[in-house]
């Protein structure tokens, strides 16, 4: 399967450069693949496809402010963007201009933080580095930080927090889990009242997530591995639900690999924690997701290819094009679709 297979044409003024107000009030394309009938909604009409005893699955993870400025001795200034954390001080980054980041490097943020290249990860690019801070690292970032934003968003965020889900609670990502982002708090209530149950997994974004696809064959693109993590409880509600024959419903890509990554063969979720490189795209027999809600994606994206494996890739590019043609609203801050 070719790359080029997931293509479409997307006018640029369709790519969202701001969200709405309220989160949940953007578009909903519902696609009932049982039915082959696709319908078009608002975002909190998704309360009226859940029914009771559904399983919510959620990614709470949390975005860090992590795109940071630093400088050489020299003074040239230096983009360091925090990627994945390996422990207390090191961390893979992505260092812009790359040739100012050879291994040996010392790159000083301010009076509290620096940082030294250790090594360069030729896979990708990125850099392995040690910081060196006063304080707490946590704290220092979050004076330093900006919100990573993609680079189609080319729009200033005004309210950071919009950039976060209502529920984000373990920082670590290097991007959203946007399909989250159109949940409020009243929603997920109206959820939990239809007796839905809404459980969280983890997984901190990074370059894997978003790593464009630059080989022509699918089969020979590798996915940059990401932290992700569930609970002994999230694996035991959900197991029970998929005993009883109950759907479990992901929020995001991000959830799906989670959930994919962490089932066994026979069908049931393992509590475990570890890195993920799951790449998952057409065909796929899926081990533990029934029906997905997600955002609209970027053209010949390992996300677009792991959306048309719910489906067929031409049933999903035919979705797409309708959603061209409805004008809907692309990428992070875009519109929604449920697979169901």
């Amino acid at each position: 399967m070719r790359t080029d297979d997931f293509d479409y044409n997307l006018p640029p003024e369709l790519i969202a450069q701001t969200p709405v107000y309220p989160r949940d009030s953007s578009r909903l394309l519902v696609f009932d693949r049982q039915n082959d009938k696709i319908e078009h909604k608002h975002f909190h009409d998704v309360v009226d496809y859940l029914k009771k005893g559904d399983v919510l699955v959620i990614n709470d993870t949390k975005v860090l402010p992590a795109r940071t400025f630093a400088y050489t001795k020299n003074g040239g200034k230096v983009e360091v963007l925090l990627l994945k954390r390996f422990n207390l001080t090191d961390w893979e980054v992505l260092v812009k201009p790359g040739k100012k980041a050879k291994p040996g490097t010392k790159l000083i943020f301010n009076q509290e933080l620096s940082l030294e290249v250790l090594s360069t990860i030729e896979e990708t690019g990125s850099r392995k580095v040690r910081f060196s801070f006063d304080g707490v690292f946590e704290d220092i970032l979050s004076r330093i930080g900006e919100m990573p934003l993609p680079p189609y968003i080319t729009e200033k965020l005004k309210d950071q927090e919009r950039y976060q889900t209502v529920y984000a609670k373990t920082d670590g990502s290097a991007a959203a889990p946007t399909a989250g982002l159109h949940f409020t708090q009243e929603l997920l209530q109206k959820i939990k009242d239809k007796g839905v149950e809404i459980v969280p997994v983890l997984l901190h974004v990074g370059l894997g997530t978003f790593r464009p696809v630059k080989v022509d064959d699918v089969t020979n693109h590798h996915m940059h591995s990401e932290f992700y993590e569930v609970s002994q409880m999230s694996a035991e509600i959900i197991n029970k639900a998929k005993r009883e024959g109950r759907r479990i419903i992901a929020v995001g890509t991000t959830s799906v690999r989670t959930l994919e990554s962490a089932t066994g063969e026979d069908g049931f979720v393992k509590a475990q924690k570890g890195d993920t490189d799951i790449f998952i795209y057409p065909p796929y027999k899926f081990k533990c997701v029934d029906a997905l809600i997600t955002n609209f994606h970027l053209p010949k994206s390992t996300l677009l290819m792991l959306v048309s494996s719910l489906s067929t890739r031409e049933k999903i590019l035919e979705i797409y094009n309708t959603a061209v043609s409805e004008k809907y609203r692309f990428f992070s801050f875009g519109d929604a679709m449920f697979i169901l």
